[in-house]
């Protein structure tokens, strides 16, 4: 999949500048890759968001508009950070791409039908692998690789030799790896107190855990998001 994304060159990086980009409303990211100089960018966040969100996700290949510039660039995001409360879009690194040169991105596994497995013999579904790693031309890059279950017995799995036969791309993951199987359910060992009052005092001598209360992370600063971008541009 490929779509358009507009952005708009930034004077400087740094954490004021982010904040001051943030403030207008936009996303504060980074362009670099191709052996070219890092720039420093902001992108619309819903029109980010729609990227990303989208059934390629962070695979979409991007047609980025810079204002100012002529030509195209064809990007990938290849990192992007969100706020862990407000799930608000932070920044966004975009990775230069030549439509000639292949790349390596993760791909997700999904899957079709229900096993026979699962139907007839009491059995569930297991992921071993939610996604794989391939290589291939941008524009040939999968949104996914699916998996026909419905064949599958208990005990029986997919490998990815088993589908890697796409001529636009090639396994980087091990051909070996189990990508999905059929398992029995793990039984839950589950004490039963011997009687009722056997239970009462097991929880009244049982003391309370203290709560915890997991913080989110701090808005991170783009300087320290991302030092490795910064430093191409030198």
């Amino acid at each position: 999949m490929e779509t358009i994304l507009e952005a708009t060159a930034r004077d400087s990086y740094g954490k004021n500048e982010a904040r001051r980009t943030r403030r207008d409303g936009k996303v504060p990211g980074v362009l670099y890759g191709e052996g070219k100089d890092a720039t420093a960018i902001s992108v619309e966040p819903r029109a980010l968001l729609k990227i990303l969100h989208s059934e390629s996700g962070a695979n979409t290949l991007i047609q980025l508009k810079l204002a100012g510039h002529s030509g195209d660039t064809r990007v990938l995001v290849k990192d992007f950070q969100l706020d862990p409360v407000t799930h608000q879009l932070l920044h966004a690194d975009f990775y230069r791409v030549a439509l000639d040169k292949a790349i390596q991105v993760n791909v997700p596994i999904t899957v079709k039908g229900v096993p026979h497995g699962v139907k007839q013999q009491g059995g569930v579904l297991e992921y071993v692998r939610r996604e794989v790693v391939v290589s291939c031309l941008p524009l040939d890059i999968p949104e996914h690789i699916e998996l026909d279950v419905d064949e599958l017995m208990l005990h029986q799995g997919i490998r990815l030799r088993d589908v890697a036969t796409n001529p636009k791309w090639k396994a980087v993951t091990d051909l070996d790896s189990m990508l999905v199987h059929v398992i029995m359910p793990k039984a839950e060992e589950v004490a039963a107190p011997a009687d009722a009052a056997t239970a009462v005092a097991a929880v009244a001598t049982t003391p309370a855990e203290p709560e915890v209360i997991k913080k989110g992370k701090k808005e991170t600063e783009e300087g320290a998001a991302a030092p490795a971008k910064d430093e191409k541009k030198k």
